[in-house]
């Protein structure tokens, strides 16, 4: 009888210190949350970035594929993209306007038709700092909602 009692302390024990080491988890987990919403919070870059992320999954995703890296021949890359890094503005133009006609993004020809997805300024600013800054890329510096606006049809 005292062996019974001896085993349901030792499983209630351990039932109560695996109980504290999942709330300690948890709890862990909450903390780097906060610091990283913190951190995005107050970094004008990393918050347009994942503002842009959205947009992106919303948007772009269907033709230039979550790795960035655009269908063969049909939708060209933004990933390592030799347009996107030279041509800036004309990426944003793009993105706000709509595109038709022959690109060439690292030495291949593209000639399709991109439709104006109706964003507004501060979205193809969000996107443009996204692809700017995903898969490897690092172009340049914020884009702007104000940089976007100035740029006309």
């Amino acid at each position: 009888m005292k062996l019974n009692k001896i085993i349901q302390i030792v499983v209630l024990f351990i039932f109560v210190l695996s109980s504290c080491k999942e709330k300690i988890k948890e709890e862990k987990k909450e903390r780097r949350t906060k610091q990283n919403i913190e951190t995005v919070q107050s970094n004008p870059l990393k918050e347009s970035i994942a503002r842009g992320r959205l947009v992106y999954n919303d948007f772009c995703i269907q033709c230039h594929m979550a790795t960035g890296k655009g269908v063969a021949n049909t939708f060209p890359p933004l990933a390592n993209s030799d347009y996107l890094k030279n041509k800036q503005e004309e990426s944003i133009h793009g993105i706000k306007y709509g595109q038709k006609g022959e690109l060439i993004v690292n030495g291949k020809t593209y000639n399709g038709v991109m439709m104006p997805m109706g964003l507004e300024d501060d979205e193809v600013a969000d996107v443009m700092n996204y692809i700017n800054n995903s898969w490897g890329n690092n172009y340049g510096d914020l884009v702007t909602e104000k940089e976007v606006a100035e740029i006309q049809k």
